[in-house]
């Protein structure tokens, strides 16, 4: 099976990151994720957007927040200095490389079906014996 992603508005959306639901796209007023079912909707130019990861969806999942819920978005780790690697050896210095094993004879084909025959010479598709 393989999984497609959607083409939508929620797919340009940075993770972790807020955006003014007005900016995305238009529509009725709608609720804080965080307030409840119970709580009035709010106009779409009060509510924040916020696409957080989810562990079996690579596209993630969009939540809509008020101002008083929003996620704060935590500082990124600095970064860590580059380790020093190693220098290699000059080319005179290394061990020659050995050539790649391959296969010396090529393996044989049916004719009438052309797929490779078994080490017996007999194909398991027509059962004509090949040489």
């Amino acid at each position: 099976m393989k999984i497609a992603d959607s083409a939508d508005w929620r797919g340009s959306l940075p993770f972790d990151s807020p955006v003014l639901v007005a900016d995305l796209a238009p529509g009725d007023a709608a609720r804080c994720a965080a307030c409840g079912a119970d709580a009035e909707p709010l106009p779409r130019t009060e509510l924040w957007a916020v696409k957080h990861r989810h562990p079996k969806n690579h596209s993630g999942f969009v939540r809509f927040y008020c101002a008083e819920h929003t996620p704060r978005v935590p500082a990124p780790a600095p970064l860590a200095a580059a380790p020093v690697r190693a220098r290699r050896a000059p080319a005179a210095e290394r061990a020659p490389r050995r050539p790649a094993v391959t296969d010396a004879a090529p393996r044989a084909m049916c004719p009438n079906c052309f797929v490779e025959v078994s080490a017996t010479g007999e194909c398991g598709m027509c059962g004509l014996q090949v040489a």
